[in-house]
């Protein structure tokens, strides 16, 4: 799930033999199968109690030799698996079996700093780090590695960041037994919750469930003005449900909406960004959102159903400003809606693959009507997925057999840079608590936020753009949920539109430059200029930037208070964005230039402030009204008298 500039292993080309990629392929499947068993709870039932750590250290004996089999250490071809590589798995399965076998008796004698744990905690940290190089790049180990060395000396440091004094072999030996570190949550969650929905994604698309939601979409939207475009935003909307990753969800919907919007007139740029912000904003529609969500969830002790509906208003307000723009582009441009030749009917789709919605209600139901754990929740919906393929399939391609294998090893292999993410955020998450520094930073940006919140949340989402460069979403929010977000919610901020806030901008980095994994990616497949297509890409998803800094100052937007002042705020934003979009986009009925564009951009991000921010917010949302209407009247009596002239 690697959301490189490139697609997840590409330009690292493994051709194994046949004896390795049996090994390789035993390995993905145990490593799947193991964890849908333990969402399963299979051990229990077979009378075999774990330690939730035995079954992470199980989960690692097979995500790392199976990392080191895969991912070679340069990007570029290789005909074989040097011998390093192969020592390094061997190293890493003896190491994780150890430690998944004397576990219970190294954390007990922890305190004691045993060679054993020493050995067995350097080996995976230093493991763990190279596979973090490998599958997600320098970016988080360098940073991994500085928090190690600040736990160094940090103790010499003056001043509110001074930590406590750590030696060398207690920091190893916290950062890979305790259960705040390398064991923890991070790590819990990846090996349970990640896999169990990576799967669910993958049997759904052998399913067909990628084929259909496209042809959905088609269908659906291909009859109006630049449906190519509202193709690709409904297609990548739906199949971020599916796999909440950017790279992914590009690969499987760009490949053919990027040349249908170039062929309806979009700009390569254009068809670009739009695919770019389209599968980006696929992170945060719920029900399956992208694997930060579940982070968030244990990091605020809430259900998951509890951020997928704090999401669901942001997320459309995002869609929505995106569908608008490409709307009003294509009236501007006259571009038309999509050959009717090449659109299926709706009920047509419905018909051969209406039964692949069954899935999605699965797990609906499961999270929010029977409260599931979202592992058990994501294990129903991915067992109904495989029936519903195995009897029928879409439009009468049913899926085989090796078609679940497949799924099976393709999950694993897809989520090894997530393990070796939950690793690095295990061991920053230990080296700041066992030293102290993430008290002494929140004294720090406490102080700014004191006076100056506004400034506090301007840092957050800076430091949230510069760690997003080159890195997943879910390594920004993991770093950042640590580093900022308790800072944050001293300020008085809620911890859960603290945190949305740090997702949206950690989201946001993949189509910002300098570095727009996301933007670039989509540009590569459109053939067009890359920095072009990233600040079209911004302008296309504006509301990301600026809705975070609303619901950080009223929760309404994020579905709590009381019902009419939800409805009210969640209106008036809506609103709010049309308003907005017809000044960057510079169209309405005709052509918009000058201060009539300034005036549509100004008076609508007054419409977004919601109402009960501040007394007087009221005042300014109407006075945003007034002076939108009256514009767009202006705008619709112009255009009115100039059709005749121009008959």
């Amino acid at each position: 799930m690697t959301e490189d500039p490139v697609e997840p292993g590409a330009g690292r080309v493994v051709q194994l033999g046949p004896v390795l990629t049996g090994i390789s392929n035993t390995l993905a499947v145990t490593l799947t199968l193991g964890s849908l068993a333990w969402a399963a709870d299979l051990y229990r039932m077979a009378g075999l109690v774990l330690y939730n750590e035995q079954h992470i250290a199980i989960a690692l004996a097979m995500a790392v030799p199976l990392l080191y089999l895969t991912v070679p250490a340069r990007k570029g071809p290789r005909t074989h698996v040097p011998w390093y590589d192969i020592a390094a798995a061997v190293l890493g399965a003896a190491t994780s079996c150890y430690l998944a076998i004397r576990y219970p008796t190294l954390v007990d004698t922890m305190m004691d700093l045993t060679v054993d744990g020493l050995l067995v905690s350097g080996i995976m940290i230093v493991l763990c780090l190279e596979g973090l190089r490998r599958t997600v790049g320098k970016t988080l180990a360098v940073v991994t590695l500085l928090l190690f060395g600040y736990a160094m000396i940090g103790h010499s440091v003056p001043g509110v960041l001074q930590t406590k004094e750590v030696s060398a072999e207690r920091l190893i030996i916290y950062l890979g037994l305790d259960t705040s570190s390398m064991l923890g949550i991070p790590m819990l969650i990846v090996a349970t919750i990640v896999i169990g929905f990576v799967f669910f994604g993958q049997a759904l698309q052998k399913s067909g469930g990628g084929d259909f939601f496209n042809d959905l979409a088609l269908a659906l939207m291909g009859r109006y003005r630049g449906g190519s475009a509202k193709i690709a935003i409904v297609a990548s909307s739906l199949f971020g449900s599916i796999s909440g990753v950017v790279v992914s969800n590009i690969m499987a919907t760009g490949t053919m909406t990027i040349p249908m919007m170039k062929r309806s007139g979009y700009s390569a740029e254009s068809a670009a960004a739009i695919e770019a912000v389209a599968s980006t904003g696929g992170q945060l529609m719920p029900p399956v959102m992208g694997a930060a969500a579940f982070f968030m969830a244990e990091r605020l002790q809430v259900p998951y159903s509890s951020v997928a509906i704090a999401a669901a208003v942001p997320a459309v307000l995002y869609y929505l400003a995106l569908f608008i723009q490409a709307d009003l582009e294509a009236a501007r441009d006259g571009i038309k809606a999509v050959s009717t030749t090449e659109i299926p009917s709706v009920w047509k789709v419905l018909r051969d693959g209406g039964m692949l919605i069954a899935p999605f209600a699965v797990i609906i139901v499961g999270l929010f009507n029977l409260n599931l754990q979202p592992a058990v929740a994501a294990l129903y919906g991915s067992l109904t997925a495989i029936g519903v393929g195995l009897l029928r399939g879409y439009a009468g391609r049913r899926m085989a057999w090796k078609d679940i294998v497949s799924a099976v090893i393709e999950t694993s292999k897809g989520v090894l840079d997530i393990f070796m993410i939950g690793a690095a955020a295990g061991f920053i998450i230990g080296a700041i608590g066992i030293t102290g520094l993430g008290f002494g930073l929140t004294i720090m940006l406490v102080e700014i936020g004191a006076k100056h919140v506004f400034f506090l949340l301007l840092i957050a989402a800076a430091l949230c753009i510069v760690f997003g460069m080159g890195l997943p979403t879910i390594g920004v929010y993991l770093l950042l949920s640590v580093l900022v977000a308790p800072s944050l919610e001293e300020a008085g901020i809620q911890p859960m539109a603290a945190h949305m806030f740090i997702l949206y901008f950690g989201m946001m980095s993949m189509i910002t430059p300098p570095l727009a994994i996301a933007a670039f990616f989509a540009a590569a497949l459109a053939g067009a200029d890359a920095v072009k297509t990233a600040f079209t890409a911004m302008r296309f998803g504006w509301t990301a930037y600026v809705v975070p800094f609303l619901f950080v100052g009223t929760s309404t937007l994020l579905l709590k208070g009381s019902v009419g002042m939800i409805l009210f705020n969640v209106a008036t934003a809506a609103l709010g964005i049309w308003v907005v979009s017809i000044g960057l986009t510079k169209y309405l009925y005709r052509p918009i230039t000058g201060w009539k564009r300034w005036g549509f951009i100004i008076f609508g991000l007054l419409l977004l402030l919601p109402v009960n921010l501040r007394p007087w917010a009221i005042w300014v949302n109407l006075t945003g009204l007034a002076v939108a209407v009256l514009l767009v009247a202006v705008e619709w009596r112009t255009s009115r008298v100039a059709e005749p002239t121009a008959a």
